[in-house]
């Protein structure tokens, strides 16, 4: 019996590595598969060396198997050693770069007027806007990765599937000057209940991916997940106490 190390890129909720796992532990050469989500990897016990091109068959095309290198166990620790040094910020670099050009977009919006009042609106009805179009572009994996985190997408999964829409609802209602005070109660309310979920799942230690951009960009959950709500929440109480 030998074991063998594939990497699977792809997956986007349990669904997915439950799906993964079943066709793999389809096939015949395979004695036993076990997937993980975390470390998007499938170790494969077998009795002959499985080929990666009959792992890619048994697979929808959305998955794509690489098969991983076994290194001994001081290089697997340098390696951690560097990615818990490096990665964190490369891994970031899209949200800093949306969040940076909202930014610009605000000030922009803003810079011949006579006062900066609604500045605060319109960063944070960018904000929505911008963050629930990534979310659109996976409307079928979003809920699965939400719950992992939200606990209310976890306890009302139907929750997930709307949320999406909630976030442009409020986007709009901010660009639109509509309706400002409940618009900024229900993003004080649901930004606050996926922050309990982030804060838990961190001091919990487990290593799952933030869905604040959706699943088409491949976001680790962080401390930055709670700046970018916390900023948003202070935002939006700021703003309300102000009217």
């Amino acid at each position: 019996m030998m074991n063998q190390h594939f990497h699977i890129s792809g997956m986007t909720c349990n669904g997915c590595r439950s799906d993964v796992e079943q066709r793999l532990n389809a096939v015949k050469s395979i004695n036993s598969a076990t997937v993980s989500l975390e470390k998007e990897e499938a170790i494969i016990q077998s009795n002959s060396i499985v080929d990666i091109k009959e792992l890619q068959t048994a697979l929808p095309s959305k998955y794509h198997v690489k098969a991983i290198e076994q290194r001994n166990v001081f290089d697997h620790v340098s390696d951690k050693v560097q990615e818990n040094q490096l990665s964190k910020f490369q891994q970031l670099k899209p949200l800093f770069l949306i969040l940076g050009y909202i930014t610009i977009a605000t000030i922009l919006l803003n810079y011949s007027r006579e006062n900066w009042d609604g500045a605060m609106l319109d960063f944070m009805g960018l904000f929505l806007i911008v963050f629930s179009f990534f979310k659109m572009l996976d409307l079928k994996g979003f809920p699965g990765s939400f719950k992992m985190y939200d606990p209310l997408a976890k306890a009302i999964p139907v929750y997930g599937w709307v949320y999406p829409f909630i976030e442009t609802a409020l986007g709009l209602m901010f660009l639109m000057r509509f309706e400002i005070r409940i618009a900024l109660m229900v993003t004080i309310a649901i930004l606050s209940i996926t922050t309990i979920g982030v804060v838990k799942t961190l001091l919990s230690k487990k290593s799952i991916q933030c869905a604040c951009l959706g699943t088409a960009l491949k976001l680790p959950m962080t401390e930055a997940t709670i700046i970018e709500n916390g900023i948003m929440i202070v935002m939006a109480v700021t703003y309300l106490f102000s009217m």
